[in-house]
């Protein structure tokens, strides 16, 4: 019944975490499900979400890693994987077998080392890389979120034949060349580890389960070897996908076991049971000091240190034409506070990006530095920020986009506007425009005689009252850089305060594009 029930809570929530990352029509709304990722360990650390934190450790210390089996969602995903790489189908001779290997300590403690030295020195992309629920994240929505929507779209068009209008048709856009190169290396690395070896990906290199690995060594629940009914057949490791058991010594490495069950269900003598430690039949796990942990500090601090606290600016689009034109500061998401608040919080799990209505989110690739790789910056080109919308800021599960009012949002500037008389068209054509102005929710962009030609009207722009939304930068009709464009802020700020005005009507004779 033990693995049963794990099973059951696993396909549970990993579907329900999946669609959540798919689901661009709301179907799940946030304000329901947005416990989803804010029980994640990582994001509700970075959080400091002590509640959940604080359950996490209690499960773990009374029965064990039953997070990293019924709750990670790379986990689950691993075990699927092992699951099928178990079928009879896939091996001509015989049914994969697993079996006991020593724990890989110096790794597992050097990485996680390594991570909090990189994370302490503000170079938080590694941890972002590795933590298993946000390397879920991306690659669901780099790779499985097209293939849905191009799903959802080839049901609209058989649906729509039969004057069955449930389905509506949606673009597919790639969110980017490097998300897309991230979450299919990371998918097929982890895939293939979970392949070959089960959990392998979970107790040699995710910090995660390194550090609920050390905590389960001490839990009260454990799967326990009863000696006098044990007859050594070895089935219970053949199935142990994370080759924690030691049949031949009769001891279990707690700190790797990941209470998958399978091994109950294998043994024929019933010598394996999960209860207290009591008994004197029973051997538990001996635990004996390993000298190599103490050297994963100066291993990390070795590390640490080569690494770059952030790479120069990306300067190729400068070199194809004026540098005037281009955006020089990245944008920041509405509740990032200042792009330091997001880099030493974010963990790129690509959530904002995957509920944000109006796709204007979209993963980093050196806009913050090599340090902000893959955490969510605002692009413009193909729509702009909701006015009154604040959902990412809601479902960010790591409070690295701290939760804003609609109120609040009105308030916050995330960027300030720029004008370019010099590409916009009403200087270069001689003709109206006006689109920018009527795209403005804060009159942060007006319009105003233009001196050069009787008759005309250009933008005039007043940056204390910009919020940053973009709506002027995305209906820019100049190409290849906008006439107007959002320089982001690296400390969000107050907008002034402004009089909203009643917008007369004008009549344009000659609309030029």
């Amino acid at each position: 019944m033990l693995k049963k029930l794990r099973i059951a809570i696993s396909t549970l929530l990993l579907g329900l975490v999946t669609f959540y990352f798919l689901d661009f029509a709301s179907l799940l709304p946030d304000h329901s499900f947005g416990w989803l990722a804010k029980i994640q360990f990582v994001p509700a650390l970075l959080a400091l979400n002590g509640v959940v934190v604080a359950v996490i450790i209690i499960l773990t210390v009374l029965f064990g890693r039953i997070y990293c089996s019924s709750v990670c969602p790379m986990g689950i995903f691993q075990d699927i994987v092992a699951w099928f790489s178990r079928r009879k189908i896939f091996h001509k001779k015989r049914k994969k077998r697993y079996k006991y290997h020593p724990a890989k300590n110096i790794l597992r403690w050097s990485v996680l080392g390594i991570t909090v030295l990189a994370f302490i020195g503000g170079f938080t992309v590694l941890l972002g890389l590795i933590d298993p629920y946000s390397a879920y994240g991306r690659a669901v929505t780099a790779l499985f979120r097209p293939v849905y929507m191009e799903g959802n779209n080839l049901l609209e068009s058989i649906f729509t034949r039969f004057n069955n209008y449930s389905f509506y048709k949606v673009e597919i856009v790639l969110l980017s060349l490097s998300a897309l190169i991230v979450g299919a290396a990371t998918l097929l690395i982890i895939g293939y580890l979970a392949w070959k070896q089960g959990r392998t990906y979970c107790n040699t290199i995710c910090p995660v389960g390194t550090v609920l690995g050390f905590l389960s060594r001490f839990s009260l629940f454990k799967v326990k070897i009863n000696l006098s009914a044990c007859t050594n057949c070895g089935s219970c490791a053949m199935v142990c996908k994370a080759s924690c058991i030691d049949v031949k010594n009769h001891q279990i490495d707690y700190s790797r076991c990941v209470d998958c069950f399978n091994c109950l269900e294998s043994c024929s003598t019933h010598a394996l049971g999960y209860r207290l430690p009591v008994g004197s039949k029973e051997n538990p796990t001996k635990s004996q000091p390993d000298p190599q942990k103490r050297r994963f500090l100066l291993t990390g601090l070795a590390t640490a240190f080569t690494i770059p606290a952030a790479l120069a600016k990306d300067k190729l689009a400068a070199a194809t034409g004026d540098s005037n034109h281009i955006r020089k500061n990245p944008i920041c998401p509405p509740g990032a506070q200042s792009m330091e608040h997001l880099s030493k919080h974010c963990t790129a799990c690509h959530l904002c990006i995957s509920r944000c209505p109006s796709k204007v989110i979209k993963p980093a690739f050196l806009e913050y530095g090599l340090k902000g790789f893959m955490q969510p910056t605002m692009t413009y080109e193909k729509g702009f920020c909701n006015y009154n919308c604040t959902i990412c800021s809601e479902v960010c599960p790591s409070k690295a986009l701290s939760p804003l009012t609609q109120e609040e949002k009105h308030k916050t500037q995330i960027g300030r506007v720029t004008f370019h008389e010099e590409i916009c068209v009403v200087h270069t054509e001689g003709t109206n425009c006006g689109a920018c102005a009527e795209h403005c929710p804060t009159q942060a962009v007006t319009m105003i005689p233009y001196a050069k030609k009787e008759g005309l009207t250009i933008p005039f722009i007043n940056p204390e009252i910009c919020v940053g939304c973009g709506g002027c930068e995305y209906i820019c009709p100049v190409r290849p850089y906008r006439a107007i464009h959002v320089e982001g802020n690296d400390v969000h700020q107050q907008r002034k305060e402004f009089k909203e005005e009643k917008k007369k009507e004008v009549v344009i004779d000659d609309f030029g594009f």
